[in-house]
C-alpha cells in the first residue's frame, strides 16, 4: 500500500520503535509480548492512517494501540497474565534504581532495556544480538552480517536469549551501581554495533543509515551523562563522533561511495572532530587504555591529517598493535594489515592479509577481498586483483559498494 500514511508509519517506526518496545517491555515485563503488540500496532496504523489521516501524535497513537492489544491478550490468556504478574511482583520487590540524566530526569527507557539485555545470565554474543534485533530494529540477516555468522545461527541466538530472560526472570530496570561495571561492556558493544550499521549499512540501496548512527551517538551521550567517570564511555562517544564527522564526504549526491583517500576533507564536520579529540584525551587519561579509546585515537589521527599520505601511519600501526592485545579479532587484523601497507608498502600488507586467508569469519566479509584487490592492483598484479574484486562483489551488501566494486573491476579489465 502506497501513500502518505504508509510513509508516516515508516518514519514513526524508525523513530519510535525502540522507545515503544522498551516502554512496553518495562510495563508488561515480557519482550516477546512487547514485540508482538508493537508489530500489531504498526499493522493497525497501516490500515487506519491512509484512510483516517496521520494522528497529531503518531507515537502516542501507536503506544495506546499496542497497550490495548497487550491488555486484550492478557485477558484472553490467564496463565500468561499470571506469569507476568509474578515477574512484576519480583521487579517491584527489587525496587527502582534511580539514575538521573544531565537534566535530572530519568534516562531513556531504551537504555534500561539495553542494561537488561546485558544481564550476566546471558552470553555476550546473545545479548548483543538480541538488542540489535529488538531495539535497533535490525533484521536477523543484518545482525548476522554484523557478527559474520549465518542467519540461521543468529536466529537461534536471539531465540535463546529471549528464553533465558524469561526463565531467569530478569527484571527490566537500570542496574544498581554495583552491577554496572559487569554490564557496561555489553551495552557499549550494542551501541557501537548500532553505529556501525548506520555508518556502513550491511544491505540496502544506501551506504549509510544516518538515523541509526545519530541514534547511537545520542544514546552514548546519555551514557556519558550517567557515567561521566567511565573512560570507555568517553572513548566510544569519541570514536563515533570522529568517524561520523566524515559522513558528508563519504558519498556523492548520487550516493556513490568515496574512499578515504578521495574524500574532500573540507566537508568533514570540524566541531564534531574537535569534540571527539577532547573526549579521546579523557578516554586515554587516568589508567590503561580501553578498546574504544584506542580506536578513537586511531580515528583522530586520520581526522587530523591533511591527507592520506601524510597520516602518521607508524602511530596508527602502533595503536593497532595495542588494539590487537585488547580486543583481537580478524577485522582488527585486517585493518592493521592495511595500515602496515601504508607504512611499509603494499607487499608487506598483502603478506599479512594472506595470513588471514583461512579465517572463516572473513569469508563473507567483503572488505577483506576488497583490501586484497587494492594491494594487488598497487603491485600491478591485475588478474589477481580482478579476481579479488569479483569475490568482493559476491558479498558486498549495499548498492553503492557494489557499484564501486564494479567500477574498479571495469577499470582493471579495460586497462589496469
Amino acid at each position: 500500500m502506497d501513500g502518505p500514511g504508509v510513509d508516516a508509519v515508516a518514519a514513526v517506526f524508525r523513530e519510535e520503535r525502540g522507545l515503544l518496545l522498551a516502554a512496553l517491555t518495562r510495563r508488561f515485563g515480557d519482550l516477546d509480548l512487547a514485540e508482538e503488540v508493537t508489530a500489531e500496532a504498526i499493522e493497525a496504523a497501516l490500515v487506519h492512517w491512509p484512510v483516517d489521516g496521520v494522528p497529531p501524535r503518531p507515537g502516542a497513537w501507536l503506544m495506546t494501540t499496542a497497550r490495548r492489544k497487550a491488555v486484550d491478550r492478557l485477558r484472553r490468556d490467564q496463565a500468561y497474565a499470571a506469569r507476568l504478574a509474578i515477574l512484576q511482583v519480583e521487579a517491584d520487590r527489587a525496587g527502582p534504581v534511580p539514575a538521573a540524566d544531565a537534566d535530572g530526569g530519568l534516562p531513556d527507557e531504551r537504555l534500561q532495556l539495553f542494561f537488561t539485555c546485558a544481564h550476566p545470565a546471558l552470553a555476550a554474543e546473545d545479548h548483543t544480538a538480541l538488542t540489535l534485533r529488538c531495539l535497533a530494529g535490525l533484521t536477523t540477516p543484518e545482525v548476522a552480517r554484523a557478527f559474520l555468522v549465518p542467519t540461521a545461527t543468529m536466529a537461534k541466538r536471539i531465540v535463546r536469549a529471549k528464553k533465558k530472560i524469561r526463565e531467569a526472570r530478569i527484571p527490566f530496570r537500570v542496574p544498581g551501581p554495583d552491577e554496572l561495571p559487569a554490564r557496561l561492556p555489553g551495552v557499549l558493544q550494542v551501541v557501537y554495533s548500532i553505529f556501525t550499521e548506520g555508518y556502513a549499512a550491511s544491505s540496502g540501496p544506501r551506504l549509510q543509515r544516518l538515523d541509526l548512527a545519530e541514534e547511537a551517538i545520542r544514546l552514548a551521550r546519555i551514557l556519558r551523562a550517567l557515567l561521566p567517570d567511565e573512560r570507555e564511555v568517553a572513548g566510544l562517544l569519541a570514536l563515533m563522533l570522529l568517524v561520523h564527522a566524515r559522513r558528508d564526504a563519504r558519498v556523492t549526491p548520487q550516493d556513490h561511495l568515496v574512499l578515504l583517500q578521495d574524500q574532500d576533507r573540507g566537508k568533514w564536520d570540524r566541531p564534531m572532530i574537535e569534540e571527539g579529540r577532547v573526549l579521546v584525551l579523557a578516554a586515554l587519561t587516568g589508567g590503561p587504555a580501553g578498546r574504544y579509546g584506542v580506536q578513537a585515537a586511531i580515528a583522530a589521527l586520520h581526522d587530523e591529517a591533511a591527507d592520506v599520505p601524510t597520516t602518521d601511519w607508524p602511530q596508527v600501526v602502533a595503536l593497532y598493535d595495542v588494539l590487537m592485545t585488547l580486543a583481537p579479532s580478524p577485522v582488527v587484523a585486517l585493518n592493521r594489515a592495511v595500515a602496515v601497507a601504508m607504512r611499509d608498502g603494499p607487499a608487506a600488507g598483502l603478506a599479512l592479509l594472506d595470513d588471514l586467508a583461512d579465517e572463516p569469519r572473513l569469508r563473507s566479509y567483503h572488505p577483506y577481498p576488497m583490501a586484497r584487490a587494492d594491494l594487488l592492483g598497487r603491485l600491478g598484479r591485475w588478474p589477481e586483483a580482478a579476481a579479488a574484486y569479483r569475490e568482493a562483489l559476491e558479498s558486498a551488501g549495499t548498492e553503492p559498494e557494489r557499484a564501486h566494486l564494479r567500477r574498479r573491476l571495469d577499470a582493471i579489465e579495460h586497462g589496469g
